[in-house]
């Protein structure tokens, strides 16, 4: 067999001759989804004697945990999102594809994309993540939409800046009480994060910049089914979070679960509550991954996963992030937050690199290392859990603003958010507020 001279410099072959490793082509990896856990696999694969393909259906990485800030107009898409060319184009053996993945064959060992050519791969990690789960009730995303891409951030935030502009002009009582009505379903940090924006929002802009309605006017009920909000917290934590909301107006309703949602109004606990803008943060469940590979899918949709984040059965295929069903060593699944995906990356991605390169498998499996939970309620009020350290108020809300500025893509980003929050701090403007033009 004889090999070129661009073969030879490309795998670094010496003159004393090359060994059988070198011999062969460069792995394939195809890593689909550009989320926290696809980006960090890609970024520690960068450079390595390995040909990556990123795959994801959108151009960009987001930041997931503020797509809310967006939706209530205190940040824009783009201090939240990257475009992965931007990210991953520095690394030459790193290819990005922007394509809808629709299904894997697992015995051709190629990724099936909605268009275009199906891309085969040696090693396959799957990264995509979660979406909004209506517990079967998906006729209710068109009256209540969740919060997991730019797009929905940019929807809610229309609608609730369009509100108050019909609230201005209307004179019937009813139509101007549903319109500065917001219902938030789900209890979890996304509603509870929502819920504490709109609140600010409203406290702040009604006032100052609208001359017919009343701050009194405004109603914000958020909605959740168990006994209390945040239940992966300490209750001590989720106790405060509630009586926080409650002083800045908000309406928290337990124990009251949603019996139907419609254009107009939400009906949740026996009671019907009339409202132009609900918002859905009650649940997620993984991508169709397990349907994808044949597999029946764990709790939540999510695929179960070896120590190695590898699915037992298929060879040389890994899932990491919320699609991920791996379990801790005390055998308790580990939670769907973007460090655990991120962590789970950066392992899976160092692994496969020292792989290529010592051609020996580790045996090393994952191990999480907590940096804390945390959820933002407002203004100066947050809450944060780590182990036995439980913070709230301003010193959680600056832990919780630190931790979410380190997990931006760049320094540009990081620099980017940390002078909005400034400014929108001091001078309680959001300037991201503009609503498009209707054709």
């Amino acid at each position: 067999m004889m090999i070129s001279k661009t073969e030879n410099e490309d795998f670094g072959a010496g003159e004393g001759g090359l060994s059988g490793a070198l011999l062969q082509r460069p792995r394939r990896i195809v890593i689909v989804g550009g989320g926290f856990g696809g980006l960090a696999c890609a970024s520690a694969l960068g450079g390595a004697k390995v040909n990556v393909t990123m795959v994801d259906r959108r151009n960009h990485n987001l930041f997931q945990p503020l797509l809310y800030q967006v939706a209530t107009a205190i940040l824009s898409p783009a201090s939240i999102s990257e475009p992965l060319r931007r990210t991953l184009g520095r690394h030459n053996n790193i290819h990005v594809v922007m394509a809808e993945v629709t299904g894997i064959d697992t015995v051709r060992k190629a990724v099936i994309a909605e268009d275009g050519a199906p891309i085969e791969y040696d090693t396959l990690v799957i990264a995509t993540g979660s979406k909004d789960n209506y517990f079967g009730n998906d006729t209710w995303r068109e009256f209540a939409p969740g919060l997991k891409s730019n797009r929905d951030a940019r929807l809610i935030r229309e609608r609730l800046l369009t509100l108050f502009e019909r609230a201005e002009l209307a004179e019937n009582p009813e139509e101007r009480r549903a319109c500065l009505t917001s219902v938030i379903i789900g209890g979890g940090p996304t509603g509870v994060e929502l819920a504490g924006a709109i609140a600010e929002l409203g406290r702040f802009l009604i006032p100052r910049d609208f001359k017919n309605i009343s701050i009194d006017e405004l109603r914000i009920v958020l909605l959740e089914a168990a006994p209390g909000i945040l239940s992966g917290f300490d209750k001590s934590l989720s106790d405060y979070a509630q009586k926080t909301l409650e002083k800045k107006g908000v309406e928290v309703r337990v124990n009251t679960p949603v019996e139907a949602i419609e254009d107009g109004g939400v009906t949740a606990g026996g009671e019907r509550f009339e409202t132009c803008c609900t918002i859905w943060g009650a649940g997620v469940k993984a991508t169709p991954v397990a349907e994808w590979l044949g597999l029946e899918a764990g709790r939540g949709g999510r695929v179960p996963v070896e120590g190695d984040l590898s699915v037992k059965g298929l060879s040389d295929i890994y899932i990491v992030g919320d699609a991920a069903l791996a379990l801790d060593e005390n055998g308790k699944p580990f939670p769907a937050l973007a460090q655990v995906a991120k962590q789970q990356g950066r392992y899976l991605g160092k692994k496969l690199r020292a792989e290529r390169h010592s051609r020996s498998r580790s045996d090393e499996p994952f191990r999480f290392k907590n940096r804390g939970i945390t959820a933002v309620i407002g203004r100066n009020a947050a809450i944060f859990e780590a182990g036995r350290l439980k913070l709230t108020g301003r010193t959680a809300w600056f832990l919780w603003a630190i931790v979410h500025v380190l997990l931006l893509v760049n320094f540009e980003k990081r620099f980017l958010v940390s002078t909005q929050w400034m400014w929108t701090f001091f001078t309680k403007q959001r300037n991201a507020r503009l609503i498009d033009e209707r054709s």
